[in-house]
């Protein structure tokens, strides 16, 4: 089929042909015809450009994005999530900090920091300049610290109450969510053991112990796996699984057990790397019971009983078969970890002092514990401690 538009020009060539005999005989006429229409052609052009321009000008006020002056009026407070600069605006638009999310993400875009917003609360105020609130938002004084600190050595059901009193979420939405680490974030091999024993298997040890400004309706789950995240970024950055299979022979999973206990017995930090080798020397070198008080304590919080101090346990609660983390009964390291611990657990636990120790003691109300071999040096040590007010005698 043939396109009508090429008849026509077909048709145009054949009704041109005595234009072309009469353009062979004035040459010299069309060549002055063709200089004054280029001219003209010019001219032409050129009115156009400026029109253009002007033109140009004139809508481009048509898309300029909205945005207001000077730096705001009342102040307010705003949360923000993680999220794109488009989402960040968005947000600020919403609460009238901003007049428009154009306006903010080219101010954003402008500043070299822009892209370093982060998610928090912030002090900021109602109608700012795009450019202002950019501004402010990257001033560490803007931002609120409406965090949530986990201390170090603390259970997860403590950790659930903590979590729920500064959040709101119930405490059964904590103890749910945590019913499956592996969907949390815990990768299979952290509960793979090299000593034979079978692994506990629960979050506990995995909740890193930190500051945490969770988003805004963040869930339990969304709120440990956080917590999670922190873990597994802190140890890789230690290089903690590579080091403690390398040089001490024993899985991630085992000194992650080491850690939450010296967590729990060290008094002072000095401590945890001696205590760490307290426990590895009793539990694979002379493989005989650990005998650490703090691992009765935590059964009996798993059994709503409460903890209590050393001193005070009776042989029932110390000797109770019925305790899987037991380690006055059975030899080795307990069922898995009895706290979250902190980085400097974790370090100690990873690079353990040198020595043969095999008893330690707190020796005063600072928590300095004193180190022996032997029976006898121990037994010198716990005098020395109730001498200096440690009820152990």
């Amino acid at each position: 089929m043939i396109d009508e538009l090429d008849l026509a020009f077909d048709e145009q060539i054949e009704r041109g042909k005595p234009r072309h005999r009469r353009g062979a005989r004035g040459a010299k006429g069309g060549k002055g015809k063709s200089a004054v229409a280029f001219l003209m052609a010019f001219i032409l052009l050129g009115v156009l450009g400026v029109g253009g321009y002007l033109g140009y000008e004139k809508v481009k006020g048509f898309f300029t994005a909205a945005d207001y002056d000077g730096p705001g009026t009342d102040p307010i407070e705003v949360a923000l999530g993680e999220g794109s600069l488009t989402e960040i605006g968005n947000t600020l638009v919403d609460a009238d900090v901003v007049k428009s999310t154009a306006a903010f993400t080219q101010a954003a875009e402008d500043n070299p920091r822009g892209k370093n917003i982060q998610p928090g609360t912030y002090n900021l105020r109602k109608q700012m300049s795009a450019k202002d609130a950019v501004t402010l938002l990257l001033d560490p004084k803007a931002r609120v610290n409406k965090g949530i600190t986990i201390p170090e050595g603390k259970t997860a059901r403590e950790i659930y109450a903590i979590l729920s009193q500064k959040t709101g979420v119930p405490v059964k939405d904590f103890e749910a969510a945590a019913k499956d680490p592996k969907a949390l974030g815990v990768p299979d091999f952290w509960f793979n053991r090299r000593d034979n024993k079978k692994a506990s298997g629960t979050i506990e040890g995995f909740l890193f112990p930190d500051t945490y400004e969770f988003k805004p309706k963040a869930t339990a789950a969304d709120m440990l796996q956080v917590m999670v995240g922190k873990f597994i970024a802190t140890t890789t950055e230690m290089g903690f699984v590579k080091t403690v299979e390398q040089n001490l022979s024993v899985s991630p999973y085992e000194a992650l057990i080491v850690a939450s206990l010296s967590q729990a017995e060290a008094g002072i930090a000095e401590d945890l790397p001696k205590v760490s080798r307290v426990a590895y020397n009793r539990a694979y070198k002379k493989k005989m019971p650990l005998q650490f008080d703090v691992t009765t304590n935590y059964w009996l919080e798993l059994q709503n009983k409460g903890k209590k101090h050393s001193g005070k346990m009776t042989d029932a609660e110390l000797q109770d078969p019925k305790n899987p983390y037991t380690t006055e009964l059975k030899v080795g390291l307990p069922l898995g970890p009895i706290n979250n611990p902190g980085k400097s657990a974790l370090e100690g636990a990873e690079k353990p002092a040198t020595g043969d120790w095999l008893f330690f003691v707190a020796v005063d109300k600072t928590g300095k514990s004193a180190f022996a071999v032997t029976n006898a040096e121990h037994d010198a040590n716990i005098q020395k401690a109730c001498k200096n007010g440690i009820p152990l005698c």
